[in-house]
């Protein structure tokens, strides 16, 4: 846990800024500098902050404050992110942020895959650093503040605009693992457009973990997705190397959720959590896989510090994603996301 006070000032920072930008491209920063914090690189917060610092755009105008009257109309409009985002604030004021959690989980949960998955990604960062913060001493820096509560606020609300259910899926034959259930998912047969164009296309999901009743064995199911999907990066990543992270990064979002939610709450997780990794397999999945290469002799501290230094958002989350894993194929997997992707520059 951050005790500098950094993660504070850079999360104040990026909230005068927008959840997305052109439209259709979210702002990773809070979900990034959450990471770095988290791994005790607070240091390195705000130089990253100001590479990605051109990629930010102005918080969004508003349209008409959201009520408990109104907000059924409301969801799904991503015109209304920053009545959203003011809703949140003003519920997580007014009551415990467990509470506002707990209450629009079940909720928002149809429509998480929405935003290419990224709002409830920034969630399950928001919710990690206030689980930890709850352990800390009161009056320590790193406690729950003010800016962490109102990360929430944004990834709730971001998440909210960006509600889009799936549904209509056929059901297909499963199989008894993750790591065999994503390799049962049929890539889908037109791979032009966007993730919103392509997530229509998606009408088959192979039957895993359907039958779980039991919210410590869905708890093991979405760990044992999350480690699979991480593990399939290291050998299918090349499909496509920023938007196939989101299938392990999706999943553990969740995961990190849990913890804060009502039990009864954990077996549909799971659910939405499969959905949303078979959703982003079957639409970004390669030809097939290169052969698996072994990590070497890297620690895991000196794989994030690679990836802090290649810059990349997507590498630093799935990185993080790697750690919380923590075996050999998840630091390959990370370091296979190095190689791939391109490396985040200075202002151009």
């Amino acid at each position: 846990m951050d005790t500098t006070g950094i993660l504070d000032e850079a999360l104040q920072r990026l909230h005068s800024s927008g959840p997305e930008r052109l439209g259709r491209l979210t702002n990773h920063a809070p979900m990034a500098v959450e990471a770095l914090a988290a791994h005790g690189r607070s240091g390195s917060v705000h130089r990253w902050l100001d590479l990605y610092a051109p990629k930010l755009e102005e918080f969004p105008s508003r349209v008409e404050a959201v009520t408990a009257g109104n907000w059924q109309s409301a969801l799904g409009d991503s015109r209304r992110a920053a009545d959203w985002i003011d809703h949140f604030g003003r519920e997580i004021a007014d009551r415990p942020w467990r509470d506002v959690l707990t209450e629009w989980w079940p909720r928002l949960l149809p429509g998480m895959y929405g935003g290419s998955t990224h709002p409830v990604i920034r969630v399950g960062h928001a919710v990690r650093t206030l689980l930890v913060a709850e352990n800390t001493e009161a009056g320590e820096a790193g406690g729950v503040t003010g800016p962490r509560l109102a990360e929430l606020a944004h990834g709730l609300g971001y998440w909210a605009a960006r509600f889009h259910p799936v549904a209509g899926l056929a059901l297909l034959p499963g199989t008894d693992t993750a790591a065999a259930a994503l390799d049962a998912v049929a890539p889908i047969a037109e791979r032009d457009g966007g993730f919103t164009a392509r997530l229509g296309r998606f009408t088959g999901l192979p039957v895993w973990a359907a039958t779980v009743t039991d919210p410590d064995e869905a708890h093991g199911r979405l760990t044992e997705l999350v480690r699979a999907a991480t593990h399939r990066y290291a050998t299918h990543g090349h499909g496509e190397e920023t938007m196939l992270v989101h299938a392990a990064t999706a999943p553990n979002a969740v995961l990190r959720t849990l913890p804060a939610l009502p039990r009864v709450l954990w077996v549909p997780s799971l659910r939405a959590a499969w959905t949303a990794s078979a959703a982003v397999t079957a639409m970004y999945a390669p030809d097939a896989p290169v052969a698996y290469r072994p990590p070497g002799t890297y620690t895991p501290e000196e794989v994030f510090e690679r990836a802090i230094a290649h810059g990349d958002e997507h590498v630093i989350k799935l990185t993080d994603t790697a750690l919380d894993v923590g075996d050999e194929r998840a630091l390959a997997a990370a370091l296979r996301s190095i190689e791939l992707s391109e490396p985040l520059v200075g202002p151009r």
